[in-house]
């Protein structure tokens, strides 16, 4: 950007994560003589009621970011405590893999057709092969 130029943003949670941020880019952008403005919070610093709304607009939004993390964690604790994990499930329950792993060792059924009739892919079940081989190996 050169001297005279705007820098233009949809909202001003996009230029940076903290006022500090936004302060030392407001700064910089200033001393450049390169204006900014918000198009959502319709802030435009190269006025001195603009750069006002800048400081307390990046104030509300570090604000609100805060409170957003601090909720966000207070619910993962929250469902941690109810006994709730987080990360994806399972894509073959126990129970299930039992019922393969012992059609599969049986060796009367393909593995084809094992997994399409427990409703598993091919890829899941010898992933949890795999799996239970190296935990049987580390018990012996």
């Amino acid at each position: 950007m050169r001297p005279g130029d705007t820098l233009v943003v949809w909202r001003l949670d996009r230029l940076g994560r903290s006022l500090g941020q936004l302060n030392v880019l407001l700064n910089t952008l200033h001393q450049q003589h390169i204006g900014f403005q918000s198009l959502v919070e319709v802030i435009d610093t190269t006025t001195a009621i603009g750069q006002f709304f800048f400081q307390i607009t990046g104030a509300f939004a570090e604000l609100e970011r805060h409170l957003i993390r601090e909720r966000t964690l207070a619910g993962l604790a929250s469902a941690r405590q109810r006994g709730r994990k987080g990360g994806r499930q399972k894509a073959i329950d126990p129970k299930t893999f039992a019922m393969a792993l012992h059609l599969y060792e049986a060796r009367t059924s393909s593995v084809q057709s094992i997994c399409t009739h427990l409703g598993i892919a091919r890829r899941t079940f010898y992933r949890e092969l795999a799996a239970y081989r190296t935990c049987q190996a580390e018990t012996r």
